[in-house]
């Protein structure tokens, strides 16, 4: 893709923006989020059946990001923490000031569990050639979010398929 800056192309299959979460997985979090969406699946309730079907309380798989969504103020942050930090790279560096996330595709591994302490990375897969399309003229992009448990076990993937473009005249 002789378009497409080297810098960008040096990004792509690329482990960028290793992180570690700032807080252990803990049951105050799951049973608010389970509260707010009225989820009384007994896995997430019940220790009995918890220790039954999984072997012991886990998360529910859709809260995979919520362990990385950084608190407003922490005292040892110096800078704002961004969710898809690749996202907003890409737009940048491709001078496209608008974007979407056109698609997004969660695969789950090992259960996430009460004490984990999880790490994620980004990984941009793919960025298209130009394309025009409604919205403007841009590229498309893939990119991954890797989530791991401290043992380094897979426990999820979310798959991005944003589209960064400007605005036609």
């Amino acid at each position: 893709m002789s378009d497409l800056p080297a810098e960008v192309q040096g990004w792509i299959g690329e482990k960028r923006y290793p992180i570690e979460s700032e807080f252990d997985v803990e049951r105050g979090y799951i049973f608010s989020s389970c509260a707010s969406a009225e989820n009384g699946n007994p896995l997430f309730w019940d220790e009995k059946v918890a220790q039954a079907v999984t072997g012991g309380f886990i998360a529910p798989p859709s809260m995979i990001s919520v362990w990385f969504r950084p608190h407003f103020w922490t005292p040892d942050r110096t800078e704002e923490g961004k969710p898809l930090q690749c996202h907003f790279d890409l737009k940048d560096s491709l001078a496209l000031p608008e974007a979407i996330i056109a698609d997004n595709t969660i695969v789950f591994g090992e259960p996430v569990r009460i004490g984990d302490r999880l790490s994620t990375y980004q990984v941009i897969r793919s960025v298209s050639e130009l394309k025009t399309t409604k919205l403007g003229t841009g590229r498309f992009w893939v990119l991954d979010v890797v989530y791991e448990n401290q043992k380094g076990e897979l426990v999820g993937t979310e798959s991005y398929t944003g589209f960064g473009y400007r605005r036609d005249s």
